[in-house]
C-alpha cells in the first residue's frame, strides 16, 4: 500500500498568533516533572508564533504525557530513544542545520544536575551536551518541589549552568513548589533568547488599557480597549532584556509576568501612576498606548441614582492629558504616543499624528482608524502608522505582537541606546 506524505495537518497554526519566531526550530527536550502536561500548549503555542518544534523525551517523560500527543501537537516524529539516526547530532550537533534552540521543558532536579555535570544518558541530557559543545542557545526551565529547587547541590549545579552560558528560566514559587512559569512567559523567554537583546538596561513606561469615569456607585462610561496592543508592547520590549514599568487600567488581560504592573481605574489614577513612576524611576522611553477618556462625568453621584427616569443628563469635563503633563514634568523624555481616529484617509492620519509631533508632545506617534477591519479595539490584529518627525512607515494588517516588535524596532532606530 503507498503512503502519502503530506504536510501534517496540526502544521496548519504556524504563524497564527505572530512571526516572531519564523525560520526558527526548536527542540523541545522533555523530562518526567508533572509540569510536562504543560507541553502540548507550549509547543503549539511556538509554533504559533512561527517556530518548527522536534520533541525529545527521557523514559520518565514518556511516563508523564504518551509520545504520540507530542506528536500530535508538533507534527513531528517523537525522539525517545537514540538510535543509528544519532538523533542527538542530528538536531545539535556542529552543522549548519542543527535546531536554533534546545528548550528543556520541564527540567527535574536530576536533568539539571546530569547537564551539568556532562552526565549523558538520556534522550535529553545527550541533546543538550551536543548543543552546549555546539554552541547552540540552551534554555532550562526548573519544575520540582521548592525544597528540591533550594538543594544547595541544585543551586550550585545551576549557578555551574549560567556560569558556561545555559539560560535557566526563575520558576514560579507558589503551594511550596518552585512551579513551572506560564507558556506565555516561557515563549516571550525564547523569543528574547532569539531575537535582538538590543534593551538591555533600559527602562520602559507603558500604559495600557481603558480608563473609567464613574456616574454613580454602580455605573460608569469607558471604550472598548483591551489593552493588547499595549501589553504586547510591554512583551516585545521584555523579551529584548529591557525593563517595563505597565500601568495598565481595568481589563480582563493579564500583564507580562515579569513586567512591574501598576493597576488603575480611572484617568486620574492613571496620570498619578504615571507621574509616580516618572518621578521616582530613571525611565528611558514613555509608550502612552492606553485608551484614556478624553471626559468624564463633572459630578459623581455617591449613591446609585434611581431608575424609570424618562431622561437623564450627565455632565461631562475634559481629563488631562496624560502625555501633555509628562512632557511638562519631563521636557527631555522621549514619549511614544498612540492615536486612533475613525473613517479618515491616511494622509488626514497622518496629518493628525503628525500635529503632536509638531507641538513638541510627542517623538513618535503609532496611528490608527478603529473604523477599518482587523483594526484597534478588541481585535489581535491591527494596521498604523508610525509617524516620526521626518518620515513614516506604514504597516500591514498583522498581529498585535508583529507589530509591537514593529514599534519597538522604529523606537530602538530612532532612539539609540544611551547608558545612564
Amino acid at each position: 500500500m503507498s503512503v502519502i506524505h503530506m504536510q501534517h495537518t496540526s502544521k496548519l497554526i504556524k504563524g497564527s498568533l505572530s512571526s516572531l519566531l519564523e525560520g526558527k526550530s526548536i527542540a523541545l527536550c522533555i523530562t518526567g516533572s508533572v509540569a510536562a502536561v504543560e507541553c502540548v500548549a507550549l509547543s503549539r503555542t511556538l509554533m504559533r508564533h512561527g517556530a518548527e518544534v522536534y520533541t525529545i523525551m527521557s523514559s520518565a517523560g514518556q511516563k508523564i504525557i504518551h509520545p504520540h500527543l507530542m506528536e500530535w501537537a508538533t507534527g513531528n516524529q517523537i525522539v525517545t530513544e537514540l538510535t543509528g539516526q544519532i538523533e542527538h547530532v542530528t538536531l545539535a550537533g556542529k552543522h549548519k542545520d542543527h535546531v536554533d534552540l534546545i528548550l528543556v521543558a520541564p527540567s527535574t532536579a536530576n536533568t539539571i544536575g546530569k547537564i551539568a555535570n556532562g552526565i549523558d544518558d538520556t534522550p535529553v541530557t545527550t541533546t543538550v551536551s551536543s548543543g552546549i559543545g555546539a554552541k547552540i542557545p540552551v534554555v532550562i526551565v526548573p519544575a520540582m518541589h521548592q525544597s528540591m529547587y533550594d538543594h544547595p547541590a541544585v543551586m550550585d549545579n545551576i549557578a555551574k549552568l549560567r556560569d558556561i552560558g545555559v539560560h535557566v528560566m526563575a520558576p514560579r514559587m507558589e503551594e511550596a513548589k518552585a512551579k513551572i512559569p506560564t507558556v506565555s512567559s516561557i515563549v516571550d523567554y525564547v523569543i528574547g533568547v532569539l531575537g535582538p537583546q538590543d534593551l538591555v538596561g533600559r527602562h520602559f513606561l507603558i500604559t495600557a488599557g481603558p480608563t473609567r469615569g464613574w456616574i454613580d456607585r454602580v455605573r460608569f462610561i469607558t471604550n472598548p480597549s483591551t489593552g493588547k496592543m499595549g501589553i504586547a508592547v510591554a512583551q516585545e520590549v521584555i523579551a529584548r532584556g529591557g525593563d517595563v514599568t505597565l500601568i495598565l487600567g481595568p481589563t480582563s488581560l493579564d500583564g507580562p509576568e515579569y513586567a512591574d504592573i501598576v493597576h488603575v481605574e480611572t484617568s486620574q489614577d492613571m496620570l498619578d501612576a504615571v507621574l509616580d513612576t516618572l518621578n521616582n524611576h530613571n525611565v528611558d522611553v514613555f509608550v502612552s498606548a492606553a485608551a484614556v477618556l478624553d471626559y468624564i462625568p463633572k459630578t459623581k453621584v455617591d449613591k446609585k441614582m434611581p431608575s424609570g427616569k424618562d431622561s437623564l443628563t450627565v455632565e461631562l469635563e475634559p481629563t488631562k492629558k496624560i502625555i501633555e503633563e509628562a512632557r511638562k514634568h519631563h521636557p527631555e523624555l522621549y514619549i511614544v504616543g498612540f492615536k486612533v481616529e475613525s473613517g479618515v484617509s491616511d494622509e488626514e492620519l497622518e496629518k493628525r499624528a503628525r500635529k503632536k509631533i509638531e507641538t513638541g508632545i510627542c517623538n513618535m506617534v503609532v496611528a490608527n482608524d478603529a473604523l477599518r477591519k482587523g483594526v484597534a479595539f478588541g481585535t489581535d490584529t491591527n494596521q498604523v502608522l508610525i509617524v516620526g518627525p521626518e518620515d513614516i512607515l506604514e504597516t500591514e494588517l498583522a498581529s498585535k505582537r508583529d507589530i509591537a516588535r514593529t514599534i519597538v524596532d522604529e523606537i530602538v532606530r530612532r532612539y539609540p541606546n544611551k547608558s545612564h
